[in-house]
């Protein structure tokens, strides 16, 4: 059930996405297409799921978790042209395409990113939502995008690079830079469905997340190592090319494999605390753990 759940979905936000960019036939042409090139490109589309299997979860229409799915993606999407950039990773290769600053240049791909942040709050400022849920949803979205969460990792990330870091502030720096956004889109699922700041039900979806996030990263430094560039779609290698501080790298590659099956215990437990249907939730967090790309 959850594969042909997880294709519907996909299907449906890939739709809500193109339908969101900006047409490249309108000016400025080659920023829109440079927008497009960074959204439309075959990504694996986890947050957009995140934000439909915990909104439907607790009792939300696809119709009312479209803007929050289109709008949490195209904040990742800003993230990973940002990221990709000469000042930060350099990276040439993203989704198996070239990097936006390679298939247009640096200063577009600058603005690209800068298009898709506006964009992803506009989106959900329109959300077919009462205004006070709106207001939450955005609120939630800025805090995890902001220096307390995803810009915030990436500048410990930076800060670490080359430098030997603990356990526990490796684990701070991708519960921000990675975390944050996986968990922000659980949590406007469940905003949009209605879900009170201050339930129980949210505070499980949090467990869950918190676990699935640092899961997420974990395995994304095991591919990085394991890995090629071909099936991976991007520079496979890289962060020990760079020095980064990673998992295998502080703690080895097995004791990253233990702790990817405690995580994967810690969000069977959260999940257990709600009372919904948990399937699509339990399922992506499986995703999360044995992907391969």
């Amino acid at each position: 059930m959850p594969d042909r759940v997880f294709a519907d979905w996909r299907t449906r936000v890939e739709a809500a996405l193109d339908h969101a960019l900006p047409s490249p036939d309108l000016s400025p042409r080659r920023l829109h297409a440079a927008m497009r090139h960074a959204v439309l490109n075959g990504g694996k589309r986890m947050r957009p799921m995140l934000v439909y299997a915990s909104g439907m979860a607790l009792g939300a229409s696809d119709q009312n978790l479209d803007a929050a799915a289109v709008a949490v993606e195209l904040i990742h999407c800003y993230s990973l042209v940002h990221d990709d950039l000469p000042a930060m990773d350099d990276d040439r290769l993203r989704r198996g395409q070239p990097t936006v600053h390679v298939a247009f240049d640096e200063a577009t791909a600058i603005l690209a990113g800068d298009a898709l942040q506006s964009l992803a709050f506009e989106v959900l400022a329109s959300a077919p939502l009462d205004a006070d849920r709106r207001v939450a949803m955005l609120a939630e979205l800025a805090h995890a995008s902001g220096t307390a969460g995803m810009c915030g990792g990436q500048a410990l990330d930076i800060d670490a690079t080359g430098c030997v870091v603990s356990l526990a502030d490796l684990e701070q720096l991708h519960a921000l830079k990675t975390g944050a956004l996986l968990r922000a889109s659980v949590r406007l699922g469940a905003l949009a469905a209605g879900a009170d700041a201050n339930t129980a039900s949210l505070a499980a979806l949090d467990r869950y997340a918190d676990a699935l996030g640092l899961a997420f990263q974990i395995r994304d430094d095991l591919l990085d190592v394991e890995g090629d560039s071909d099936s991976l779609g991007k520079t496979a290698g890289k962060d020990a090319v760079q020095d980064k501080a990673t998992f295998p790298g502080l703690i080895g590659i097995e004791r990253s494999r233990m702790r990817l099956e405690q995580l994967s215990a810690s969000m069977s437990d959260a999940l257990a605390g709600l009372d919904a249907d948990t399937t699509a939730l339990a399922a992506l967090g499986r995703l999360a753990i044995e992907r391969t790309r």
